[in-house]
């Protein structure tokens, strides 16, 4: 598992701004922003379900220091670019801004919000999270970097808002209607739990992560995804869709994720469009499938929450249609595997990544397996690393 070793040195990221920016290596500050897993609660959180991230140990770093003029800078350590703007600038969306647009969206969102940014800043970014990989490599971006311009210009920002701050960047800037659950966990996470996050009202409940002898595996299909150019915010359409057809037959419901099994069951027939009706099942059925994964891990019961990850991929990929063949072959591959106990796709869909739950002793073999089959099907490798949790945003001051 080569992955695993692909940890990046922030102690590094100082170095190597003194480098490109000039100055001292104390002159920067350094924050990280961590990768996330969902373990459970999959295409719900815009629809006012309850979900189950962790936060895991891949970081993204952000370097940043104030400038004496308006000029904002941005390099990234593994990706080509040289952006450079004006604090004062209207930011707007363009493609060949790449990453930096990612940025610009979260500036000036805060920018709007606070009135206190009026200088201009550097900032040099490191990250070991896989790229495009489904487990969020942008909203740690969104999030990291937010939480460093807050700390930079002491805007006071609760890490709520910085959630927030990262959620409407996506909608206003890159025209993606995501929920809020990737921004909330990396912005609050604490290490040895999961989050219980309730998407309609944003109460959330920490819920110990302890997994005995087993360890979770992500599993990257290697099959890059952007979101914003997936069917993402077409399956956003549909159960908007869902909703408006149920709300107009009178059912008073605020969203999918409101109605139980036996009150959709009461009033499926509703709903005549049959690729409509699986997305409001899907969504429906995966908020109950959240719920009992928590009483799971409370009472420790580990072979239900496998049980658990198996029904939710199916239904992501009978109901809601987000997997593929990358995705649908890792899972089937690892659940057939001795010392797995449930496997299923995590993130957006359509490429990224799978988790699967699998005993500590018998990962060496787990993944030589399910590699096997997977390159046997697509003719490529899939990638494979074990995580543990994470802490949320923060800044690292120590061991630099």
């Amino acid at each position: 598992m080569k992955d695993t070793d692909n940890k990046f040195n922030p102690s590094l990221l100082k170095r190597e701004f003194a480098k490109i920016y000039g100055g001292t290596e104390n002159e920067a500050r350094i924050f990280s922003a961590p990768a996330r897993i969902n373990i459970i609660g999959e295409h719900i959180d815009y629809n006012g379900g309850k979900v189950l991230p962790a936060a895991i140990d891949k970081y993204l770093y952000v370097a940043v220091r104030l400038r004496p003029d308006t000029r904002v800078s941005y390099r990234d350590l593994k990706f080509p670019g040289l952006f450079d703007f004006d604090i004062n600038d209207k930011f707007v969306f363009k493609k060949e801004n790449d990453y930096a647009n990612y940025l610009n969206g979260v500036l000036s969102v805060l920018k709007r919000k606070s009135g206190l940014i009026k200088s201009g800043f550097d900032a040099l970014i490191a990250s070991d999270i896989p790229p495009a990989g489904g487990i969020s490599s942008s909203s740690a971006l969104e999030c990291g970097f937010a939480y460093a311009v807050n700390c930079l210009f002491n805007l006071n920002i609760s890490r709520t808002d910085i959630a927030l701050a990262g959620q409407e960047s996506e909608h206003e800037f890159m025209n993606v209607k995501c929920g809020i659950m990737d921004q909330f966990i990396i912005s609050t996470a604490k290490k040895d739990t999961a989050e219980f996050l309730d998407c309609a009202t944003l109460e959330f409940e920490y819920v110990p992560l302890k997994l005995g002898d087993y360890v979770f595996v992500v599993m990257n299909t290697n099959k890059k995804r952007q979101l914003a150019d997936s069917k993402y915010n077409e399956r956003r359409s549909q159960c908007e869709a869902g909703l408006k057809t149920l709300q107009e037959a009178g059912i008073e419901i605020p969203n999918l994720c409101a109605l139980s099994y036996a009150e959709f069951e009461k009033c499926a027939g509703i709903i005549k469009d049959p690729v409509i009706f699986s997305r409001v099942r899907h969504c429906v059925t995966e908020n109950e499938r959240v719920l009992e994964a928590v009483k799971a891990f409370k009472t420790g019961d580990l072979h239900n929450v496998g049980e658990l990850l198996k029904a939710s991929h199916k239904s992501l990929k009978e109901d809601y249609e987000v997997t593929g063949i990358e995705l649908d072959t890792l899972t089937e591959a690892a659940n057939a595997q001795e010392g797995c106990i449930g496997s299923r796709m995590t993130g957006a869909g359509f490429g990224g990544c799978a988790i699967a739950l699998v005993r500590k002793d018998k990962t060496p073999s787990f993944v030589e397996a399910v590699q096997k089959a997977y390159t046997a099907v697509t003719g490529y490798n899939a990638g494979f690393f074990i995580c543990t949790s994470g802490d949320g945003v923060k800044e690292i001051t120590d061991a630099l």
